[in-house]
């Protein structure tokens, strides 16, 4: 896969704007489902995913199934992470914050995806997540699956050697998409949010998508 990042990269970034011209001709300018200037781009017909099977860190699986009845947020992270995911984690936290008061049949979920499985167990990255918000979900899987997962989100990673990898193997740092995906209700790819976040627009959009689609 890493030898056809560029490619992959390409067809991405065209198929996103293709999805925010679709989602401009059903909604119309400033006519999204959250109305107004919103943190999310829409696509214009939501992608249902692939199948796909991931552990998560309460020793339970992560499958398609999980994700329906709530809208859902899924960022690739790792833990080793210096900067892109902590950051990203904290305004995702302040948002879910937010939420809390809903009752949880209906309140939106945070999912972090980790694409370093040789370190981070499911029960590390569990401890990681938890730590920002209690309620945030913590999967993983091996590469090839992790691989599938990211490329129907429309995202990709890979390792990035450090100057001494040949010395220690553990001496490398993950590249990662840094958007988040959006998932609705029915588990399937909505749109996405890229960076930078802002946890309020977040927290609104969320709240009103919520609001829109509850039972």
């Amino acid at each position: 896969m890493f030898n056809r990042n560029v490619g992959i990269i390409l067809a991405i970034a065209l198929a996103a704007g293709l999805g925010l011209v679709l989602a401009q001709k059903v909604f119309g300018p400033g006519k999204t489902p959250v109305g107004g200037d919103s943190s999310i781009i829409f696509y214009g017909t939501p992608r249902t995913l692939p199948e796909f099977d991931l552990a998560q860190s309460d020793g339970t699986r992560l499958i398609p199934g999980e994700l329906r009845g709530h809208w859902t947020l899924v960022f690739l992270g790792f833990t080793s992470c210096p900067d892109v995911c902590p950051t990203t984690l904290t305004e995702l936290a302040a948002a879910q914050k937010q939420w809390e008061s809903l009752p949880d049949s209906l309140r939106p979920r945070v999912v972090l995806v980790s694409v370093d499985p040789e370190r981070d167990t499911p029960a590390r990255l569990g401890e990681y997540a938890h730590a920002f918000h209690k309620d945030t979900i913590a999967a993983t899987a091996d590469i090839p699956s992790l691989e599938r997962f990211a490329t129907s989100l429309g995202m990709v990673f890979q390792k990035s050697p450090g100057k001494h990898f040949d010395e220690n193997p553990d001496d490398y740092s993950m590249d990662h998409s840094a958007s988040i995906a959006v998932l609705d209700p029915q588990g399937r790819l909505a749109g996405l949010m890229r960076p930078p976040f802002n946890p309020q627009a977040i927290a609104t959009d969320l709240l009103k998508l919520t609001e829109k689609t509850a039972p």
